[in-house]
């Protein structure tokens, strides 16, 4: 099995240079994406393939339920790195419709460690209470996918990293998208958040 892995490596790697022969010699100079991508660790979400980018085009960060929790060092560093070095311009929290990880937050069923992965989503849950459950099963789901990146657009929106940019003048944007694996096409949550007012904003409002 990962000798086809292998085999696929080398066919991909001969393909990209009949097309672009300079290919992987510009990846070597430098990357200098102005995006990151922070997104669900599901196989069938791949982040380039999505947007159609090339390698070098997109610095992405995936966890199960894309979510963007201020004590996880992980996506921290990632963050840091993205706004302070490599100076991206949009940030993009994606989740994805037939989330595993938001469901398994509110069956009612113990996993293990990843229960207390995915709190902050059980919290989203309980603060929109009211509203999901007036939906059957399927559509509170999809629903409570959309809350949840709503809610990890305002956490990567109130990182000290992200305030820090724009105090200083840099062009920044917090996104909220959802992606269909159902059609392969991203539905924008018009929760964008570009400055310190975006953010008051989507406090007032509860997203």
């Amino acid at each position: 099995m990962l000798e086809d892995l292998k085999e696929n490596n080398r066919r991909w790697a001969a393909g990209k240079l009949s097309v672009d022969p300079g290919f992987f010699e510009r990846l070597v100079a430098q990357q200098s994406p102005e995006y990151l991508w922070i997104g669900c660790s599901d196989s069938r979400v791949p982040a380039n393939e999505i947007v159609n980018l090339d390698p070098g085009e997109l610095f992405v960060h995936r966890n199960v339920a894309n979510l963007a929790p201020p004590q996880d060092a992980n996506y921290l560093s990632v963050l840091q790195f993205a706004v302070d070095v490599l100076k991206v311009k949009h940030i993009m929290v994606v989740g994805h419709y037939g989330c595993g990880g938001v469901a398994a937050a509110v069956d009612g069923k113990r996993r293990g460690l990843v229960d207390h992965w995915l709190h902050p989503i059980r919290e989203v849950y309980a603060e929109h209470r009211d509203e999901l459950e007036t939906l059957h099963d399927h559509e509170r789901i999809d629903r409570l996918i959309e809350l949840n990146v709503m809610r990890q657009v305002r956490n990567v929106a109130s990182d000290v990293f992200v305030q820090d940019a724009w105090a200083r003048g840099q062009s920044l944007s917090v996104h909220g998208w959802v992606y269909s694996i159902a059609n392969g096409l991203v539905t924008d949550q018009n929760c964008t958040i570009s400055g310190p007012g975006d953010l008051d904003k989507a406090r007032d409002e509860g997203q």
